[in-house]
């Protein structure tokens, strides 16, 4: 077990329902020619976040057709309440639903408390008409916004998609994974650091290219604004958390980085 002396939240975690976590684990495989480390299920998260040290997770999944919303929904709040205290669920939203406010009062009613975007495989761009939308209605409700950002392979929310999000919607709480540009991080981190309602996390950084070149852009971002993510079932919580620890962090930034973030902005 990695002897992790702070509170930790892993801020960015797939599950599945038993029934369908091998299949949607491959599928992710798949897209990014990755072999993953967990079966997607919650209860391996569980126990490979506690041999990596992580006391309280971030749980999502993401519908690829608007009739998933509803179930995947339902999945996760009933999943977070089964946990006692252990999860925090985020919902997730699609751009051509016949009725997002309605898909909003829904999430909101089963007390989860932000919404996971993936564009890329979700397959919109995210700054079109119908998103922004659900941008409105996330920052009227105070959801937090959690959206996978950057892929050089396609042009669905690389750093031109996200800008004017942040632009239009200064009191959403938006925090781009894969520190705002997966594969394209230095063009996110110069065209979208300066706006003060984004957050990043550092999942599935380490894994794809130098761990200096995260590190230095993790610095320049700074403490207040990243969130320890794992990205799991993807990689390994034991080897993400021991990666982070290896870098050479003060003892207030790891503590920011790894919980006090996570706790303010999911009221954990």
């Amino acid at each position: 077990m990695v002897q992790n002396k702070f509170y930790a939240v892993d801020s960015h975690c797939h599950i599945y329902p038993e029934k369908i976590a091998q299949k949607a684990v491959a599928g992710t495989d798949k897209f990014y020619d990755t072999v993953a480390a967990g079966s997607g299920t919650v209860a391996d998260l569980i126990a490979q976040g506690s041999e990596a040290g992580v006391d309280h997770f971030i749980v999502q999944s993401v519908a690829t057709t608007p009739h998933q919303v509803k179930s995947i929904n339902e999945f996760i709040a009933k999943t977070v309440t089964e946990y006692n205290g252990k999860l925090t669920g985020l919902g997730t939203l699609h751009p051509d639903s016949d009725d997002l406010k309605g898909d909003v009062k829904h999430l909101l009613e089963l007390g989860l408390k932000g919404v996971k975007l993936h564009p890329d495989i979700q397959q919109f761009e995210c700054d079109n008409k119908r998103c922004m939308e659900i941008y409105a209605l996330c920052e009227e409700n105070n959801l937090v916004m959690l959206m996978h950002t950057g892929d050089y392979r396609y042009d669905y929310s690389n750093p031109n998609r996200i800008l004017p999000i942040l632009k239009t919607f200064r009191d959403l709480t938006f925090i781009g994974a894969h520190l705002a540009g997966w594969s394209v991080w230095q063009e996110a981190y110069e065209k979208l650091s300066e706006y003060k309602n984004l957050y990043v996390d550092c999942s599935s950084c380490f894994g794809f290219t130098q761990k200096e070149e995260i590190y230095a852009l993790m610095k320049k971002y700074g403490a207040d604004r990243i969130l320890f993510g794992t990205d799991y079932p993807m990689w390994s919580p034991k080897r993400e958390m021991e990666t982070f620890l290896s870098l050479e962090f003060t003892h207030e930034e790891r503590e920011k980085m790894l919980g006090l973030n996570a706790k303010k902005i999911f009221k954990i």
